[in-house]
């Protein structure tokens, strides 16, 4: 087996043994990782995102932000469930059961859950939206209702295409020796999935529910009417999170993690030394 994917075995074998509490706590901090940068690269290109002529070069802005999330959470250390879904890897090797591997997805996922959720709440209440006189309040409601009206395939394809990305970025940051390597795997593969507007489900903890949370103060909610269609704010609604982007997004993140990433390079390294 290569080095690499011996690394991502023996990572999955770990994080399978770690108590509720450990993953509890290390998910929450993922998932506030993983908020911070949503928010910032939010902040840093609304004004052109608002734009639909400099709306590549605002996602191509937001790119260059978003990375610090993954970076916190590969350096500073935390679980991140759209890269457990590489514990794939270990399950098929037969190092760890399934039972191990569902505890550690679920428990991550409520905790990334909790994380992001508290960032949103504490962003929102705080006025921070109110920047660029209310415009990054109605950026951020219409991130969370554009994500609200894509269909169930299409929600499902982009979280295959996103943590496709994620996760080469996490397996490159693993076989880096040093921190320098590790923040430049991270940097290229999140940077190219945010500009390409891929989904991932973390990231949509935060940048859904802080919408459903910002429509609630009017100012922001004129700000969002100004720049997004009526239909597309109808679809802004919790049952729309959960069931038309967060329930496919999750499983489209799991086929493209789990399968395209770990068990391909597992399959390509099973008999390498």
């Amino acid at each position: 087996m290569s080095e690499s994917c011996q690394l991502v075995s023996d990572s999955g074998v770990v994080k399978a043994g770690k108590s509720a509490a450990d993953l509890f706590i290390l998910g929450s901090l993922a998932g506030a990782y993983i908020a911070f940068a949503a928010t910032g690269s939010t902040l840093a290109a609304c004004n052109l995102l608002a734009n639909p002529e400099s709306f590549g070069l605002g996602r191509c802005l937001a790119g260059v932000i978003f990375p610090v999330g993954l970076m916190l959470v590969v350096i500073a250390g935390a679980e991140l469930f759209t890269g457990n879904t590489m514990m794939l890897l270990p399950l098929v090797q037969r190092r760890i059961t399934l039972g191990a591997m569902m505890r550690n997805w679920v428990i991550v996922y409520i905790a990334n859950f909790a994380g992001s959720v508290l960032i949103a709440l504490m962003i929102c209440y705080s006025g921070q939206l109110s920047g660029s006189n209310h415009l990054l309040g109605g950026i951020t409601i219409k991130i969370a209702a554009t994500k609200c009206s894509l269909t169930f395939t299409q929600a499902f394809l982009l979280g295959i295409l996103c943590n496709w990305l994620v996760c080469l970025a996490v397996w490159m940051a693993m076989s880096a020796k040093d921190i320098t390597g590790k923040i430049f795997a991270c940097f290229f593969p999140i940077w190219l999935f945010v500009t390409s507007g891929f989904e991932h489900s973390i990231a949509n903890m935060y940048y859904i529910p802080a919408g459903l949370f910002a429509a609630q103060f009017p100012q922001w909610m004129v700000s969002a009417q100004a720049i997004t269609s009526s239909d597309m704010l109808a679809s802004l609604t919790w049952t729309n999170f959960f069931m038309k982007n967060l329930l496919p997004v999750t499983l489209g993140n799991i086929v493209s993690g789990g399968i395209f990433v770990a068990l391909v390079y597992g399959y390509i390294h099973r008999n390498a030394k």
